[in-house]
C-alpha cells in the first residue's frame, strides 16, 4: 500500500492525505481520523526517507557517545535511557544514530552532524557543571535537548532533569530521622551536575540536623560496583566507621552489600545503605519488597520524555525553552533501620 493507493481508495488527494497523517493543522479533525482509520486498515505505512526528502528533514536524532571511559554516561544506565528514547522515535517515524567522539573534540562532532545535514537534533546527556556543550548547541541555533542540567550555565535551553538534590536531602534527612550521624556518601564524578546536586541535598540535609560533615564519610567517583565496594571497605577500616552509607547508584550500592557481607555486617541492621535506583530494566531493586531503600526515578521514563520533548522542538523550533523536573520516590526497602547503638 503506498500514498497513491490510499488516496485512491479515500477519494482524497495525496497532498491531503500526506497533510492529515503528518498533523498538520489545516487539515480538519474529521478528515484526520478518517486518514488515520483507514490507514490503519490497510495497513499503510509513510516512506520514510521520501518524508525527509518532502520537508528538508533527515527523520534521525543523534547521540554523541564520548569515547572516554571516565565519563557517567558510559555506563548501564544509558542503555536504559536509549531504549525510552527510541520507543518515542519510532512512534514518531525518527531512526537514530550514534557517533563516537573524544572528549577533546565532542563540540566538533556535533556542528558536523548538522552540517552534513544527518541529524534533525541531538540528545546531550552526562552534563558537567560547566558544561561547554549547551553553549554551542545554542550558538549553532539547532535543536537539541539536555538529560539533566548544567548549573553554570545561565542562558535558557531545553532540559529534563530528577530532582537530584532534593531526593538525596531527602533520603540524608530519612537516615537521620533514623538515628544516624554517621552518614558517608558514596557519590558520582562530582564535576558532572548530577553528582554535584546529589552532594548538596547530603550536605544540606546535614546542615539543618546541625551535623558537621565529615570528609573521610565522602567519596567521589565513577559509579561501578568495585567502586562502591572499595570504598565501603575503607570506610569500614575507620576508627570510627559510618552507621549508614548513601550511594549515588545502586550499582555501586551492590558492591557497598558485597563489603558488609565479607565484613559479617548486615544490610539494614549493622549499617543502613540507601542507593539511587534508576529502576534498570536487567537490575531490579528486588519484587515486592526492594533490596534497597532508594530514591528511585526511571532513566527509561525519562529518555521517552525527552525524545518527545525534542521532536516537540524540531516541529516548533521558535517556542521557548521548555523544562521538566522529575521527582524521585524514596521507596523504603530492607537495607535501612535504627542505628545501631555500640558498646
Amino acid at each position: 500500500m503506498n500514498l497513491k493507493q490510499l488516496s485512491e481508495i479515500l477519494g482524497l488527494s495525496q497532498t491531503t492525505v500526506s497533510r492529515a497523517l503528518n498533523g498538520y493543522p489545516e487539515v480538519n479533525e474529521g478528515t484526520r481520523i478518517r486518514v488515520q482509520t483507514a490507514a490503519d486498515k490497510y495497513g499503510y505505512r509513510p516512506n520514510i526517507r521520501a518524508k525527509g526528502l518532502a520537508t528538508g528533514r533527515s527523520m534521525v536524532i543523534g547521540h554523541v557517545i564520548p569515547t572516554s571511559s571516565r565519563h557517567e554516561m558510559v555506563n548501564p544506565i544509558f542503555g536504559d535511557f536509549v531504549a525510552g528514547a527510541a520507543r518515542t522515535y519510532a512512534e514518531n517515524n525518527y531512526d537514530m544514530m550514534f557517533t563516537h567522539a573524544p572528549d577533546t573534540s565532542i563540540e566538533e562532532s556535533y556542528r558536523s552532524l548538522f552540517t552534513r545535514g544527518a541529524v534533525d537534533g541531538v540528545v546531550l546527556q552526562g552534563p558537567k557543571v560547566n558544561e561547554p556543550r549547551i553553549t554551542v548547541l545554542a550558538e549553532m541555533d539547532v535543536p537539541f535537548i539536555v538529560h539533566g542540567r548544567s548549573t553554570g550555565i545561565d542562558e535558557p535551553y531545553d532540559w529534563i532533569d530528577v530532582n537530584n538534590q532534593r531526593s538525596f536531602e531527602r533520603a540524608t534527612q530519612h537516615l537521620i530521622d533514623l538515628g544516624h550521624r554517621r552518614i558517608a556518601l558514596i557519590n558520582g564524578l562530582e564535576e558532572m551536575d548530577f553528582a554535584q546536586r546529589r552532594l548538596n541535598g547530603y550536605l544540606t540535609a546535614l546542615q539543618k540536623a546541625g551535623i558537621d560533615p565529615d570528609p573521610t564519610l565522602m567519596r567521589s567517583s565513577e559509579m561501578t560496583e568495585i567502586y562502591g565496594y572499595q570504598t565501603a571497605c575503607d570506610m569500614l577500616s575507620l576508627e570510627n566507621p559510618p552507621t549508614a552509607i548513601l550511594a549515588s547508584s545502586i550499582i555501586s550500592a551492590i558492591g557497598v552489600r558485597r563489603a558488609l557481607e565479607e565484613n559479617g555486617l548486615k544490610m539494614g541492621r549493622d549499617i543502613s545503605v540507601i542507593a539511587h535506583d534508576d529502576e534498570l530494566s536487567y537490575m531490579r531493586n528486588g519484587q515486592d519488597v526492594p533490596i534497597f531503600t532508594a530514591t528511585r526515578s526511571s532513566v527509561r521514563h525519562a529518555g521517552e520524555l525527552a525524545a518527545e520533548m525534542l521532536i516537540e522542538r524540531i516541529n516548533a523550533p521558535n517556542d521557548p525553552p521548555k523544562s521538566r523536573l522529575l521527582e524521585a520516590e524514596l521507596v523504603v526497602g530492607n537495607s535501612t533501620g535504627p542505628v545501631l547503638q555500640r558498646s
